[in-house]
């Protein structure tokens, strides 16, 4: 499973996500006309627990709504 690095809060992190959720949380980037990374940062100031989990449980959430 591929590392992803990013930068929250000014700080560079990285998560472990499958190449599946990571092109799908591009896509909803673009559909919300909203960069990644501030996509990222919206579902990070959000979660209760870790943040590869969080990204994962967002990209289920809004499949489902489909």
């Amino acid at each position: 499973m591929p590392k992803r690095s990013l930068s929250l809060k000014g700080h560079s992190t990285s998560v472990s996500l499958e190449t599946e959720f990571w092109e799908e949380l591009k896509r909803l980037a673009q559909e919300e006309k909203s960069s990644l990374n501030a996509l990222v940062s919206r579902i990070d100031a959000q979660r209760s627990g870790n943040l590869s989990s969080a990204l994962r449980l967002y990209v289920l959430k809004n499949l489902k709504e489909e």
